[in-house]
């Protein structure tokens, strides 16, 4: 079995406390606990571009240098459910 990724902002979610939380508590397949609780987003007004600069300044808890996460931003928020009508 693949790991899923969430369809907001790509974390690997491979254990139960990875997931989001739909409204009845039960587990949300598609969204990790950081973007989704209650069967809400945790940051519902954010726009893509907003999002995908608040991704890239998270760069040194990813471990990565600034570049690559902006590069990596680029390259998969799109391509995620929650964005690609963005």
């Amino acid at each position: 079995m693949s790991e899923q990724i969430c369809q907001s902002c790509a974390m690997p979610m491979a254990v139960a406390e990875d997931f989001g939380t739909n409204i009845d508590g039960s587990k949300n397949e598609e969204y990790c606990q950081y973007c989704f609780k209650a069967g809400s987003f945790t940051f519902p007004d954010i726009t893509f571009e907003q999002f995908r600069d608040k991704m890239i300044g998270m760069a040194d808890m990813m471990e990565i240098t600034k570049e690559e996460a902006t590069e990596m931003a680029d390259r998969v928020l799109p391509t995620l459910k929650r964005w690609k009508k963005a």
